[in-house]
């Protein structure tokens, strides 16, 4: 248990940073496990470089490596008005009820309640039924067969708007263990994992337990807020199994961490953990849980996590953990040590 700043006197300016724009990394590293790795001592704010691969290191026999299997869809669609011929960009947020999707449509101002659009000559058509601000709207499906394997055919990878390269290999932007379809984006802390590092860190004594969250765009934007008390996050959906529940239950028991590998993993349990008062419990649902200084984690013990945008929920969320200072120092050195920034880039190992 642990205890930071309170977010009754932090504003969101408080979290902000210079960031040269040439150190967000625009493409993957060939070898996923090559990215460098700054390991934080979230009690001292000690800080050492090393490579990713080290992170078999920072793990010991009894642990437990919690990863989030959830995949992106290929959620960026391309389509028409059949009536005018006008052009529409459509990006599947998340599945509402039955063929029903929120999205964001470019251009917006096209979209009204009743536009039909027409996406791979007709073999997938939605109709717009309800208007949401800046830009959302729900759309209503309607093709043949199975809609995600109509999907994987038409629509490309949503990457992160500050990525201007284009990938050609689509796979990058999964996990080496991704396997649960609905994400939005890419639980990035993830990608460093491949096969053979997994595999070294089983061998070594440390339970790998999967949980899912469908990551959404909200999880990215900068805060707009000033005060923290007054930001509302987005929700996400969740699911946490028995057998991983069960698992988790005994490396706590035993004296083990659970380690939880990027912000979704983090949030997932720290959900469970609230809702059951620091119980693991099997759970799934909806969460919009804010981690910002002033919270008391209940589950994590240390997590990996990538680095994040300036004044964004993701840097409170890790400073809640270490303490302000300590990341905006180690945040400092990465700049001054150009790390790589953001989804493609480096890594950082809190403990």
């Amino acid at each position: 248990m642990r205890r930071k700043e309170g977010t009754s006197v932090l504003t969101t300016e408080d979290f902000d940073f210079e960031l040269p724009e040439e150190l967000i990394a625009q493409t993957p590293l060939e070898d996923r496990a090559s990215s460098k790795l700054l390991v934080l001592n979230s009690k001292t704010g000690a800080y050492e470089d090393k490579v990713f691969s080290n992170i078999v290191d920072e793990l010991n026999p009894g642990d437990a490596l919690v990863l989030n299997d959830t995949r992106v869809l290929p959620a960026r669609l391309y389509g028409e008005k059949p009536d005018t011929g006008g052009h529409l960009e459509v990006l599947l947020l998340k599945n509402t009820k039955n063929d029903e999707w929120e999205t964001l449509v470019k251009p917006a101002k096209r979209a009204k309640v009743g536009t039909k659009v027409s996406f791979g000559d007709g073999r997938l058509t939605g109709v717009v039924t309800e208007e949401l601000e800046h830009g959302g709207r729900i759309v209503d499906f309607k093709y043949e067969g199975i809609f995600l394997e109509v999907l994987e055919s038409l629509g490309e990878m949503p990457l992160p708007p500050y990525i201007k390269e284009r990938l050609d290999d689509q796979e990058r932007y999964q996990t080496v263990y991704s396997k649960e379809s609905g994400s939005a984006a890419a639980p990035t802390a993830g990608l460093h994992f491949t096969e053979e590092l997994l595999t070294q860190i089983k061998a070594k004594g440390i339970k790998l337990v999967f949980l899912t969250l469908h990551v959404g765009l909200g999880t990215f934007r900068p805060v707009s807020v000033e005060n923290l008390a007054d930001h509302h996050m987005h929700s996400e959906f969740y699911r946490l199994t028995e057998e991983a529940a069960a698992i988790l239950r005994e490396v706590k028991a035993a004296g083990g961490r659970v380690v939880a590998v990027g912000t979704t993993s983090i949030r997932t349990l720290e959900t469970i953990g609230t809702k059951f008062e620091g119980n693991i419990q099997a759970d799934s649902g909806w969460t919009s849980i804010f981690i910002a200084p002033g919270y008391t984690f209940k589950i994590v013990d240390a997590f990996s996590t990538n680095f994040h945008l300036p004044k964004s929920t993701l840097v409170m969320l890790v400073s809640a953990f270490a303490g302000r200072e300590n990341v905006l120092a180690a945040y400092h050195h990465a700049v001054e040590a150009r790390y790589r920034f953001f989804s493609f880039g480096d890594a950082m190992f809190v403990k």
